[in-house]
């Protein structure tokens, strides 16, 4: 069976890289624009794996992580941002909230799908 990934970021145009990247590699991707979006989406799809950045309008990846880890523990997250120039790395803060993994952006192609692949393997042995 085909994991079933979720991309969670306010640019399109990362959205649109990441999950060309994804299907080419054998995903079922979706994507939304924040993690109000995100969380419907989920609501409506049985999701394994969710791909989220940190810094976004409405809802932010943090408040994201910690509403899925409420409401879907079994949800496999990975937390991606470039960083925020005003203060802080919030990558530490999300895998502490529950994110598997963190990946910082920019990041190059066979890093992500070594981490997807890593995450979703993780789960497939908590399962099994």
């Amino acid at each position: 069976m085909t994991a079933r990934i979720l991309i969670i970021d306010d640019e399109a145009p990362l959205r649109v890289m990441v999950r060309q990247m994804l299907e080419k590699a054998g995903y079922t991707v979706e994507e939304a624009k924040d993690g109000e979006a995100g969380l419907k989406c989920v609501l409506q799809n049985p999701i394994d794996l969710v791909i989220t950045d940190i810094f976004m309008p409405d809802k932010d990846g943090l408040a994201t992580i910690l509403e899925l880890r409420a409401q879907f523990p079994h949800i496999k997250i990975i937390a991606i941002s470039g960083g925020s120039r005003r203060g802080p790395d919030y990558l530490p803060i999300a895998k502490k909230l529950g994110a598997q993994h963190t990946l910082a952006k920019p990041f190059e192609r066979q890093e992500l799908l070594d981490v997807v692949a890593g995450v979703l393997s993780q789960f497939a042995e908590a399962v099994g």
